[in-house]
């Protein structure tokens, strides 16, 4: 089952099933408490990120040729840092460079997104895909000198991958019975239509099911909890020369079985 998350004219905001052929039906509920099927239709509505985190946790160097791409040592842990939540963007809405603090070396990042559907602590790879809601498609956008500069990073990569609209997810949250192996998915990324990662979900260095039990030993992942895995190889600062996204960009993400998320690039606000 397909879920998007919309808002009417009127400014409701709503969940609903997205039935094949792309017809919209609003739930009654919750996703993550309960919801039933109302038999309506929805006719004229935007889309929205698919969630609203409660947390959006991210692993690094998780794809063995982005590893080698980057020059980094295969990690024996997942790499674990966070974004904020705020940083989330819609589908079609822009992602803003950061101009304020003068970042030159903004990046896409294709991503497969994990959605945490109920309390989650000490799961096991056994049963750790239980918890999962769904899954969506997501751009860890990503300020490199900022995140290169342990000076203005702080040593970590939260502030550089954390700025606004810097997290856009959609187009929609796919149940697992949709995606019965998120560990074999193609994903891929194009910036004005040029293809620049083209990969699939089986270089991860570590899978779905080990990454939600690595998060949730001792600490209990909440719902609605989002979980970035991982970008594979081409990303823009591995290139020669490298390939920075500039205001005029269109960005799309997409992998197999969940659908593309597209953003265009815009300058933010320099004052």
């Amino acid at each position: 089952m397909r879920f998007a998350r919309v808002v009417t004219p009127d400014e409701t905001i709503q969940t609903a099933i997205e039935h094949p052929g792309g017809d919209l039906e609003p739930i009654e509920g919750d996703l993550l408490t309960g919801w039933n099927p109302t038999g309506k239709r929805i006719t004229e509505a935007k889309r929205l990120a698919p969630i609203v985190p409660a947390a959006i946790l991210c692993i690094g160097l998780n794809y063995r040729k982005h590893a080698e791409e980057t020059g980094a040592r295969i990690p024996g842990y997942p790499v674990l840092f966070q974004k904020n939540p705020a940083a989330v963007q819609n589908p079609g809405d822009p992602i803003l460079l950061p101009r304020r603090l003068r970042s030159e070396e903004v990046d896409y990042e294709c991503e497969l997104a994990v959605v945490i559907g109920r309390r989650c602590s000490n799961a096991t790879r056994e049963n750790a895909l239980s918890f999962v809601l769904g899954y969506t498609c997501a751009n860890d956008v990503s300020a490199r000198d900022w995140q290169k500069d342990k000076h203005r990073s702080g040593g970590q990569w939260c502030r550089s991958k954390g700025f606004d609209t810097f997290a856009p997810l959609g187009p929609a949250l796919v149940t697992p019975d949709e995606i019965p192996d998120p560990n074999r998915l193609a994903l891929r990324t194009t910036v004005n239509g040029r293809l620049l990662q083209d990969s699939n979900t089986s270089d991860m260095i570590f899978g779905v099911a080990e990454i939600i039990a690595f998060l949730s030993a001792d600490a209990t992942l909440l719902p609605g909890t989002v979980i970035l895995t991982g970008t594979p190889e081409g990303v823009g600062m591995a290139r020669t020369p490298p390939i920075w996204l500039q205001a005029g960009d269109t960005v799309t993400v997409e992998i197999e079985g969940i659908g593309a998320l597209t953003n265009p690039v815009l300058e933010g606000p320099s004052a």
